[in-house]
């Protein structure tokens, strides 16, 4: 059975490579190794400092090892645990100013301007939150890969079930607001322990409105896919976690490579307006800056 499950990676990541073309973009700066299991970063246009969410352990164990990281743009380490007793951090998203992070089954909730825990949203069944965002709306959505599903946090401070889709394993998620639509980066198959799972994964959308769920791009599996954010001119950049890629993809075109990191390219940030990428590596403790050309 381990060899078949070889074989057939290996055949799906040969078909993949007629897809792919190469552009490969230019690393502006690359921290120091100083965090642990760096799973997001995300900008805070308000206080222009970088966050970094640092799992510590094992990504499904509530053992309050973990905390969140600030950083400045060129890639220095203003402080090291600036929100701390988490349990396995993950995706982060900000709306006005409020840090929302998916914290194994919480969506916690912490003041930017001071750095506290004001609440924590309990998701029933949640196994393991993984990246969260939010709309023009201020409607919080975080996905749990473990379970297929997506949790939205309602008015009443409640975290319900929002779309529970089969196969969605969603690893990424990000509202784009032009189109009604999010965007989904799909794990595919569930990663059991540490090992190098199958690269099943591929870019899904869902209608915000109908949650009609669908294949972007490619129908074929591309591999275990992480961070999702738009290039602000209708494709979006995605981080393959397992290959230690940055692409760029769209609808019905060939997917782009570019850049190539190490294993562990997570939830990424994107900010256009300074053309920078910003990309947590797990494996390797630190976040590598690229240039937008």
């Amino acid at each position: 059975m381990k060899i078949i499950k070889i074989l057939t990676a290996s055949i799906s990541i040969f078909l993949f490579s007629f897809l792919v073309e190469a552009e490969e973009l230019e690393t502006a700066w690359e921290s120091e190794k100083v965090f642990e299991l760096p799973e997001s970063v995300i900008y805070d246009k308000i206080n222009d400092v970088l966050y970094v969410s640092n799992i510590v352990n094992h990504p499904f164990k509530k053992d309050g090892s973990g905390y969140i990281s600030k950083m400045s743009l060129d890639g220095k380490v203003i402080e090291q645990k600036w929100v701390k007793s988490l349990n396995a951090p993950k995706g982060l998203t900000i709306f006005k100013d409020k840090l929302y992070i998916a914290d194994v089954d919480e969506l916690v909730e912490v003041d930017t301007a001071s750095g506290k825990v004001i609440n924590k949203y309990k998701g029933s069944g949640a196994v393991c939150f993984n990246d969260v965002t939010a709309d023009k709306y201020g409607n919080v959505y975080v996905g749990d890969t473990y379970t297929d599903s997506i949790y939205r946090l309602n008015q009443f401070s409640q975290l319900p079930i929002w779309l529970n889709s089969p196969n969605l394993a969603p690893n990424g998620i990000h509202i784009d607001a032009t189109k009604s639509q999010m965007i989904v980066g799909s794990w595919g198959s569930v990663m059991e322990g540490w090992g190098t799972p199958e690269r099943s994964g591929n870019l899904k959308v869902v209608d915000l409105n109908t949650k009609k769920v669908k294949n972007l791009g490619p129908d074929k599996s591309i591999g275990n896919l992480d961070g999702v954010e738009a290039d602000g001119k209708g494709a979006y950049f995605v981080t393959d976690w397992s290959a230690g890629k940055l692409y760029s993809m769209k609808n019905n075109s060939k997917v782009k490579v570019l850049k190539s990191t190490a294993q562990g390219a997570a939830d990424h940030e994107v900010i256009l307006d300074k053309n920078l990428i910003l990309i947590p590596i797990m494996t390797e403790g630190k976040v590598i800056a690229l240039k937008i050309n």
